[in-house]
């Protein structure tokens, strides 16, 4: 075999490599002995059939085999010789088809990592907004829970609705007197004052008796997501047929009690505790962009086109499903987030390596342990066994923890200063972060085992085991309070620009432990096993929220 470079241009280099024919046929006839060996046919005893029928038989799949050992080993061969260390998966191009008695010869070209100088992680200086979780905190987070878990006892009779009531309706909607897909239901339950609907919909209802027939008037929004209503001018025809009053609670101890805790004082020591971990994630969250923006700022390097392109593609497939038309200047800015994402992962998987920072074997198996949670009894021994067999699967699995181990080593490191902020102040802090344009978004920290096809949702599970059941109830409740009511179909949220996919950060690209980077004939993940129905988690049909443009970092 031999191998040739024949480009060598900033990160791309292009390989000749030509292949005797005899090596190929050597190659062949190893495996015709093989094969020969377990061929039965009539007439012959096992493995006593003649090699010319073996090789009629079985010929052309066997070359292919052949061909296709000898591209990796070629491949496997220059990426060795010249020390490469591949960005993504080399690109074979054959020159001809494979002809027997005929030398073979492929072009191979390959994207390599930069060479990244130390990276500067001395002299770092950072600001960390504190929030103090005062009593005021506490109070709001047991409103919120006893909003979450109040009831509803029917409307006296002859009972004006009004804001915070829950009306059942009936009602059919038309557009210039056509009745609409969608716009007619019965039974509907909705809150007044949730937002739940259209604008303007719900404040109509103000002030409705049981039985009372109303006309609604109100326009879609411009951006609604069925063309044919966007911007057009509707009435809905509603009949209320029940209303019910909230209930108020009385945060005492039986409330407490609702939640298998023994007295107020103790939840209000767990919503507490909540509270903390809620503020303390906020503040690591703007610390960490901070870090990472002290870290592009203080490196610029050139990074593989074919990295930014695969990290730009993953942002734009979801910029075009949440909005109907992003511009060519959408376009030009999710690709220098993705640059940056691409420059800021293979920054910190530099200062990982050159810091010793690894995944145990003992973090590794709670991540597939908790990976495999997710699915039912059945399924998680086939889960379990996809992450022990796919190390590419296995290193975006690990990549979000590895990455935060990096980022912790950098804070450890940093010097930090403290400042006390209001919760609104720190919120006001991340949320102009999240609005800067083209600047952040989420780090993907790479490794040449990385194929993008990272899933970028977040975990928000909780151990529940660990609290106890009173205080997981608690803490669900507690949720619950602060997730937006379910939409209906009339509802139509305004929309805002499309965040970039998020990865495991707040900035790069999500860090892959160089640990477990495989070779360069390992081949992309495939996925695995599902655990719910698609259609069990996909959005209700009228609703199509469009989220801010990202936070890169």
């Amino acid at each position: 075999m031999r191998i040739a470079e024949t480009f060598n241009e900033g990160l791309k280099r292009e390989y000749s490599v030509h292949v005797p024919a005899a090596d190929l046929a050597a190659r062949v006839d190893a495996q015709l002995g093989r094969v020969a060996a377990q061929v039965r046919m009539p007439g012959f005893r096992p493995g006593k059939v003649p090699l010319n029928l073996v090789r009629k038989m079985h010929g052309a799949q066997l070359m292919n085999e052949a061909l296709q050992e000898t591209v990796q080993e070629g491949v496997q061969q220059l990426i060795a010789e010249h020390a490469l260390r591949p960005a993504m998966q080399p690109q074979v191009d054959l020159a001809a088809p494979p002809a027997e008695g005929k030398d073979i010869d492929f072009k191979v070209a390959v994207e390599v990592l930069p060479t990244i100088d130390a990276p500067k992680i001395d002299g770092i200086v950072l600001e960390k907004l504190v929030v103090p979780v005062d009593e005021v905190a506490v109070d709001a987070a047991v409103a919120r829970l006893a909003e979450q878990a109040q009831g509803f006892v029917p409307a006296p009779e002859g009972h004006a609705a009004a804001t915070g009531d829950s009306l059942t309706i009936d009602f059919k909607g038309t557009v210039d007197g056509e009745a609409f897909d969608g716009g007619t239901g019965e039974g509907m339950r909705v809150r007044i004052g949730s937002g739940q609907l259209i604008p303007g919909f719900e404040d109509q209802l103000i002030g409705a008796a049981v039985g009372e027939h109303r006309t609604v008037k109100v326009s879609f929004p411009a951006d609604y997501n069925v063309a044919y209503l966007a911007g057009r001018a509707a009435e809905f025809a509603v009949t209320v047929t029940g209303i019910d009053t909230p209930e108020q609670a009385s945060l005492d101890d039986d409330f407490a009690k609702k939640f298998g805790i023994d007295g107020i004082a103790a939840l209000r020591e767990i919503l507490k505790d909540q509270v903390a971990a809620e503020l303390a994630t906020m503040t690591r969250t703007h610390m960490k962009r901070k870090l990472l923006d002290t870290l592009a700022a203080g490196h610029d390097f050139a990074v593989p086109p074919s990295m930014v392109e695969a990290e730009f593609d993953a942002i734009w497939r979801q910029v075009e499903a949440e909005e109907e038309a992003p511009s060519d200047d959408d376009r030009a800015e999710y690709r220098r987030i993705a640059e940056r994402r691409v420059r800021l992962g293979l920054l910190l998987s530099e200062i990982g390596q050159a810091n010793g920072i690894q995944i145990s074997q003992a973090e590794m198996n709670r991540l597939i342990g908790q990976e495999a949670a997710k699915y039912n009894a059945k399924e998680q021994p086939q889960v379990v066994k996809y992450f022990q067999e796919n190390a590419m699967a296995a290193a975006q699995l690990r990549a979000p923890l590895y990455e935060d181990k990096v980022v912790d080593f950098l804070l450890s490191k940093a010097e930090v200063t403290e400042r006390e902020v209001t919760r609104e102040a720190l919120q006001a802090e991340i949320e102009s972060d999240d609005e800067t344009p083209g600047v952040r978004g989420h780090a993907h920290v790479h490794g040449p085992d990385c194929d993008h096809g990272h899933d970028h949702g977040h975990d928000h599970s909780h151990d529940h085991a660990a609290h106890g059941d009173g205080q997981a109830r608690a803490h669900d409740a507690d949720a619950a309070a602060h997730a937006p009511d379910a939409p209906s179909p009339a509802k139509k949220p305004r929309a805002k620009k499309a965040a970039p996919p998020a990865a495991a950060g707040e900035g790069a690209a999500a860090v892959v432990d160089p640990a477990v980077a495989s070779g360069p004939g390992d081949v992309a993940a495939s996925e695995p096993p599902a655990a719910v129905d698609p259609a069990e988690t996909a959005p209700a049909p009228a609703k199509k929220a469009r989220a801010k443009k990202a936070a890169a970092e």
